[in-house]
């Protein structure tokens, strides 16, 4: 697949990029060698071939989710450097 030079501004817009005029050549011929490297997977015969999801055969095994002994409220307000009733106290972040 050509790349032109259109195609470059357009995704380098959707990107948010900044082209320089001196790089513009250099990345279409390589994008345009990406392509073209992509093209060449439809020529790899693959009928009857599973998706392949993961690269590993091992089940992933997660614990039930179940509730279990937590923190009270005052445990974990009596850790904290600073609160105000039952508030933890944090610096503002937000102008």
């Amino acid at each position: 697949m050509k790349i032109e030079k259109d195609h470059l501004f357009k995704i380098a817009h959707l990107a948010r990029l900044e082209v320089d005029e001196r790089d513009e050549q250099n990345l279409v011929n390589e994008m345009s060698a990406i392509c073209d490297w992509v093209d060449k997977l439809n020529e790899v015969h693959t009928d009857g071939v599973e998706p392949l999801t993961t690269m590993s055969h091992e089940i992933n095994t997660l614990r039930d989710d179940r509730v279990e002994a937590h923190l009270t409220r005052e445990q974990a307000l009596a850790n904290a450097p600073k609160k105000d009733e039952n508030y933890f106290r944090v610096p503002k972040v937000i102008e």
